[in-house]
């Protein structure tokens, strides 16, 4: 089950900055997910998507998820985890840093857990930067090491 902490004002989030405020619950990161994934952006290489191959060939005995697909879960665990009633509207600004410091085998679970780094004012908005380590179930490494930029606008305020 998914550990969220308390944000439900600005200032209790500003209250987490530097700590831990999100676990999510575990995804399932199967096949079918990691094909549709390479549908969607046209990467086929067999290590993703050729499960006969990858059984004989590839060094981690299947096939894996993109690293990309990893990184792009972040968005999902935002949207449905981290509510923030005080704010209109949420956009991804940027990644600092990324590393993919594990692969993700299919038929594995991953899950995010989210630590709020920084929270800087701006004009009709904050800027929240993340530590967000993406976690593979019975693994200690982890899948995917990554500082992850949202900026969340305030109700009537204009987006640049």
């Amino acid at each position: 089950m998914a550990v969220s902490a308390d944000l439900s004002t600005l200032e209790k989030l500003r209250a987490h900055e530097g700590q831990e405020i999100l676990l999510t619950d575990w995804v399932l990161m199967d096949q079918r997910r990691i094909d549709l994934f390479a549908q969607a952006t046209d990467d086929f290489q067999w290590i993703h998507v050729d499960v006969e191959r990858s059984a004989k060939s590839s060094p981690y005995g299947g096939t894996i998820a993109h690293g990309f697909l990893t990184l792009s879960l972040l968005g999902n665990f935002y949207e449905q985890y981290l509510n923030f009633p005080f704010t209109d509207v949420g956009l991804n600004y940027g990644l600092n840093k990324v590393r993919f410091t594990s692969p993700v085998l299919s038929g594995s679970k991953v899950r995010g857990r989210f630590v709020l780094a920084k929270l800087e004012d701006m004009p009709g908005a904050i800027q929240l930067t993340f530590q967000v380590v993406v976690e593979i179930e019975g693994q200690e490494r982890p899948a995917c090491v990554a500082e992850s930029v949202v900026r969340r606008y305030f109700q009537g305020a204009t987006q640049s």
